[in-house]
Formats: C-alpha cells, structure tokens, sequence
C-alpha cells in the first residue's frame, strides 16, 4: 500500500481501517488512488471542483474507462467527506462533481440448476474439510452473505432452533439473516463432524482452516475454485456470485424487492433493483428455449 507523509492522508486511511472496517484489498485500492490523485494535483490544500474535473479529463485522456474514473471520484470524495467532517476544510470540492457516465453491469449468476450442481459437487467430499466448504458454500447461497461476512462469523452468530444468522455487514450494519433446512443441515454436519476435528474448543470462529484458525477470503475465492472444478461447470466464478444468485432466485420465486433489499442488507433499494433485470432476463432466456411458439 502507497505511503503517505501526510497525516491527515495517514490519518484517512486509518478511520477507513478501524471504524469502517473495509477490507485490506478494498484499503490498498483506496490509497492507490488517493495517492495518485494528490501526486497530480499536488497537495489536497489546492483542491477545488475545478480541480478535481480536471482530474477526470486528464484520466479520460489517459485511457482509462469511465467506470475507474467514478470509482476513483468516489475516493476523492470520501476523503474530502473525511476532511470535511474533521473541520480542515469548509465544504467538500468533490461533492458536486458529476461521475463519468458508464453503463453498469448486470451480475453474473448462476441459474438454479447450475446452482444445484455446484452445491452437489461440495457434497462429494465427507471429511472435516469438506464437509467445511459445503456448509460454507450453502451460507453463501441460501444466506446471501458476502465472504468476509461468512468468515466474519463466530458460532455465537448461529441461531440453529430459529435458522438464523447474525451477520455483520459493511460499516458495521448488523442483520438478521434466515437460512433454509439446506444450509442448516450442511451447518449441523460441519459443527457436528467436522469442525470438533479442525477447531479447539476455545476458538471462536465458525469456519476454520486446516490449522484451526479463522478462515480468510483468500481461502473462500481457493475453495470455490476447487468446487468449480469438480462441478464440471464451463464457469468463472466467485464467491460474489452465490450472492448474486441468491438475489436474483428470491426475485424469480416471487420475492418482494423490498425484503431482497433488506435480506442483503443494501442501503439503497436502487442497489437492489439491478437484480430484477436479471432475473427478467433468465426468464426470457428460460421462456426462449422451453415454449414451443417462442
């Protein structure tokens, strides 16, 4: 990660660090930027709106596509926002500067079969580990969470009576996530035959590695890849996609959009709303190779 001498910029990247509790990949992406942009401009002292548009142009010159460009704006103006809210500057120079316009992607997903598919593949191996990776892959899917909520996880967060989960998402933001008898029945497996072989009695975390301790994301990404493999899905996964696909089969079995919102814990129902466009487009894909007048 790029160092800075200065410490308001030190000071930025620790708040990101300790209070919003952003992963490390996230953090080195945000001080990349940051550092980049400051090395252009100079000092942050000299920062205006005209400033930060010349910025965008000068990227936009250099080739770099318009998503990066407003990934970076979103930088500055978490920075500024940071500033800001310490008393170093009056007002945020960033604030009103308009993003660069690009057409956002649809998530990638699996459909339910390819689903059903993966998780059997999971279900091959019997063994401490394997059994692990099964109960980790059916959190995923049937509780929509993200991988460092899942790794996050401590057994205290497993309600097993009420089939719930007490996940901790970003920026601290606690919910309460149901979990079907799928998941609950590979988590029983995992607590029951697996983790006593892996985990001392002492350690909290629910799933661990080899060596008994928390497992990290890195891990997650390794052992979907390895699932993939069995599977003999044609696919390029991640673990985002469970959550994707957990999204997006809610929303084609008739769920609410709201509940999806609040199941996968999104500030924004506009966050959500990108779901029902994939999902619209799975059962047009769906009604194109299965009606006979299509």
């Amino acid at each position: 990660m790029p160092e800075s001498t200065d410490p308001l910029v030190k000071a930025y990247l620790r708040h990101l660090a300790s209070i919003d509790e952003v992963s490390s990949h996230t953090l080195s992406a945000y001080a990349t930027d940051l550092h980049q942009f400051l090395a252009w401009a100079g000092s942050w002292q000299s920062v205006d709106a005209r400033t930060v548009r010349r910025y965008l142009a000068f990227l936009g010159a250099g080739g770099i596509s318009a998503r990066s460009a407003a990934r970076k704006l979103s930088v500055i103006r978490s920075f500024f926002r940071y500033l800001e809210r310490e008393n170093q500057i009056a007002a945020n120079p960033a604030k009103r500067v308009l993003a660069p316009r690009f057409r956002r992607g649809l998530p990638r997903v699996l459909t339910v079969d390819e689903m059903r598919q993966f998780i059997e593949a999971a279900m091959e191996d019997r063994g401490p580990l394997g059994l692990r990776n099964w109960a980790l892959i059916e959190l995923l899917y049937g509780g929509g969470l993200r991988s460092q909520e899942a790794v996050d996880l401590d057994i205290k967060n497993i309600d097993r009576d009420l089939g719930l989960v007490h996940a901790m998402g970003k920026g601290k933001k606690e919910r309460m996530v149901p979990i079907g008898r799928y998941a609950l029945k590979a988590l029983d497996q995992y607590l029951e035959k697996g983790r006593p072989l892996l985990a001392s009695q002492t350690e909290r975390a629910l799933f661990v590695n080899a060596r008994g301790s928390r497992l990290s994301t890195r891990s997650v990404r390794r052992i979907i890849k390895a699932t993939l493999v069995k599977s003999a899905l044609h696919r390029n996964i991640s673990p985002h996609w469970l959550r994707h696909s957990y999204a997006t089969h809610l929303l084609m079995g008739g769920a609410d959009l709201r509940v999806v919102q609040e199941l996968l814990g999104h500030e924004s129902l506009s966050t959500t709303q990108i779901y029902t466009y994939v999902s619209q487009e799975q059962l047009s894909r769906i009604y194109q190779n299965t009606h006979p007048r299509a």
